[in-house]
């Protein structure tokens, strides 16, 4: 994802010439945060924790499970650590098999993370879903935040439909192929917008 606010300024900018409405969201928000993580196996484990729990339940998941690893949670401290010790960190048995899933591709060399920085963005999603408990959000979401993909969006994200929808003053909340085909208009600036609309979810309301 774009590291430099000032980066994502210009992005945002840029996608507000394509969509002069988002002028209005730029100004009444202000620009939304930068995010970025690292590529590689912690990151993309942590895409996985964060599925369907809040930004603190899943926070206060990873600092357990970064505390049993005493520190850096590697595909190799997952695969020593047994489920007793994963249940206690808080992840559900379901997760706990994905996290020993991608601990065992990692290990087995049946999937190279440090392959997907070279590879279209399409590939590196085609990629990663074939990991189990990688759905296209998630392997989405790791392009943008740990590949700097710049026009990638989330379309199967609720907030964002949600977002979308309220955009656009639309009488129902678009789903995920409506959503999808609504953001090309963005494109190229796809993942700066995403961030934005993430931003205007939050937001009460829009005088």
């Amino acid at each position: 994802m774009i590291k430099s606010a000032k980066k994502l300024r210009r992005e945002l900018e840029s996608a507000a010439r394509l969509d002069p409405g988002l002028c209005k969201l730029l100004n009444a928000l202000g620009c939304p945060a930068p995010r970025a993580r690292p590529p590689g196996f912690e990151t993309l484990l942590r895409t996985i924790v964060s599925q369907q729990l809040s930004t603190g339940a899943a926070a206060a998941i990873w600092r357990k499970l970064e505390k049993s690893c005493r520190g850096r949670v590697t595909h190799r401290k997952i695969r020593n650590r047994n489920d007793a010790q994963l249940r206690a960190c808080g992840l559900s048995a379901q997760k706990i098999g994905y996290a020993r899933g991608l601990a065992n591709m990692v290990a087995a060399r049946e999937i190279n993370l440090d392959a997907l920085a070279k590879m279209e963005s399409e590939a590196v999603i085609a990629e990663l879903v074939r990991v189990r408990g990688i759905g296209r959000w998630s392997a989405e979401i790791y392009a943008m935040f740990a590949l700097g993909r710049a026009d990638i969006f989330p379309a199967g994200d609720l907030a964002l439909q949600v977002a979308v929808g309220r955009y656009l003053s639309l009488p129902e909340r678009p789903g995920a192929k409506q959503t999808a085909a609504l953001a090309e208009r963005w494109s190229p600036h796809r993942s700066s917008v995403a961030l934005l609309m993430w931003k205007y979810y939050g937001a009460a309301t829009l005088d």
